[in-house]
């Protein structure tokens, strides 16, 4: 584990928080006991942003990054990677800092806190300039008010006014450079709005859905898309995630534990 250089990082850490292991421990996150903690769905995320590293910089924008935990998994993957973390809680914030420093990437990593549904003018004095970014992931909340009982520690990061996948959207296309690829995780079910607000940006569509176990119907879908580009919509065949016996399939398991791209346009 790198050399804690921001002195105020312990702070974060209470009794109301834990520090969790990543990648095998490559990287760890400190995460609140309750509410919002990243788990499977930021590495899968993570991996199928990027299957390989590219000579020139690349600028990845992570919206709804919570404490940080997918950014940080690209970081620990790609020396040429800066990734931008846009997270609206002001409590996860300050944790994503502390855990971006606390693993070593202070110089490559920038968390800013914005209600990205806000003006391009709000935006901009944030310091989120338009059309700057190369990649881009994002995990949005994955339920519509009234779909979660109050109470369940989901309200701010689980929970999405109806209607706020069109303005997500509208947000990543307009930080999006051209050419620049999304890849989002979100639940089946959402997957013909998701559709809708995401193919009038982004071409070349591709699904990739991830299986609890053989059989199972999906539990999340990776969606990936390209700004700029037209082209037909995409299925792959997805990944299953756990054996009959409840371990994770071999494959899963590379992208958990080891740190192995998920390349999901193919």
């Amino acid at each position: 584990m790198p050399a804690n250089p921001d002195p105020d990082a312990d702070d974060v850490c209470t009794e109301e928080t834990t520090r969790d292991a990543f990648l095998g421990g490559l990287i760890e996150a400190v995460q609140p006991v309750s509410g919002h903690r990243s788990g499977t769905d930021a590495v899968f995320l993570a991996a199928a942003a990027l299957d390989e590293a590219e000579s020139d910089p690349i600028r990845l924008l992570d919206a709804g990054a919570g404490t940080g935990v997918a950014g940080l998994c690209l970081l620990a993957r790609f020396p040429n990677l800066s990734v931008t973390a846009v997270e609206r809680n002001a409590a996860a914030c300050a944790l994503a800092r502390a855990n971006g420093a606390e693993n070593g990437f202070a110089a490559r990593y920038q968390v800013i806190e914005a209600d990205l549904t806000a003006p391009g003018k709000t935006l901009a004095a944030a310091g989120l300039e338009q059309g700057s970014f190369h990649r881009l992931i994002a995990n949005p909340p994955f339920y519509l008010e009234g779909a979660v009982r109050p109470g369940q520690g989901r309200e701010d990061a689980h929970v999405m006014a109806p209607g706020g996948l069109e303005s997500w959207a509208r947000f990543l296309a307009a930080m999006a450079a051209p050419e620049a690829i999304l890849t989002m995780i979100h639940r089946p079910d959402a997957l013909d709005e998701l559709i809708g607000v995401l193919g009038r940006r982004f071409g070349d569509l591709t699904i990739y859905p991830l299986f609890p176990k053989q059989g199972a119907p999906a539990s999340r879908v990776l969606i990936q898309g390209r700004k700029g580009r037209r082209g037909p919509l995409r299925l792959r065949q997805g990944l299953v995630l756990h054996e009959t016996d409840g371990r994770y399939t071999p494959k899963a398991e590379a992208v958990l534990r080891h740190g192995e791209a998920l390349p999901i346009a193919g």
